[in-house]
């Protein structure tokens, strides 16, 4: 049974709570989206999947900056959200759970997407024609049609969020006890010498 030091266990609680949150927070959006561009056409469809995937084409140290840009106290989202509810996400964990779900959100989208696409449309069709609203076509018949591709994006969006650096480091830093976590105190480790030895 491997034996942790208390900053250790910090760090891989962390890592969990970060990514459970990024996951479960990123997933209301990763269905509306994925069900947007599986299901309707509309000008500027190929700018908003384009937008979607930025994160995965970025460097995630540059998406780490334009997240502390905007969700800085000083950025426009930031200090809306800080008079708003009180809520900050520069150098904070709330920020680090951000970070990993804008990275997550384009692996979650894809996955999820590609599940929706496969549904056959005559069922979502021969439900209309019964009667049934959109919303409860949605959530009766191609969301349970398309659970397997749910499954497989909450599962990528968790393992980005769990292994999150780049962006992570540039927006909320390495704190200990507040955003250091696994990837981030493993680099800690690693610039110190003879700090691969505790690895």
């Amino acid at each position: 049974m491997p034996s942790f030091t208390p900053e250790e266990t910090q760090a891989i609680l962390l890592s969990l709570q970060v990514a459970v949150v990024a996951t479960v927070a990123v997933l209301p959006l990763g269905v509306a989206l994925a069900w947007l561009l599986a299901r309707r056409d509309f000008w500027g469809k190929t700018l908003l999947n384009g937008v979607v995937h930025l994160p995965l084409v970025l460097p995630p140290v540059v998406t780490g900056y334009l997240l502390l840009v905007a969700f800085g106290r000083r950025g426009f989202a930031g200090a809306f959200f800080d008079q708003c509810c009180g809520l900050v996400f520069s150098f904070r964990w709330t920020g680090a759970a951000l970070a990993s779900a804008v990275m997550g959100l384009p692996l979650m989208v894809r996955a999820i997407r590609l599940t929706i696409e496969s549904v056959d449309a005559r069922l979502e069709s021969a439900a209309a024609t019964l009667g049934a609203s959109p919303f409860r076509i949605f959530f009766t018949v191609t969301l349970p049609l398309a659970a397997p591709g749910l499954i497989a994006g909450s599962i990528l969006a968790f393992a980005k969020a769990l292994g999150e650096f780049g962006a992570t480091i540039t927006f909320v830093s390495s704190i200990p006890g507040e955003t250091q976590t696994i990837a981030l105190a493993i680099y800690g480790l690693t610039q110190v010498p003879g700090g691969e030895d505790a690895l």
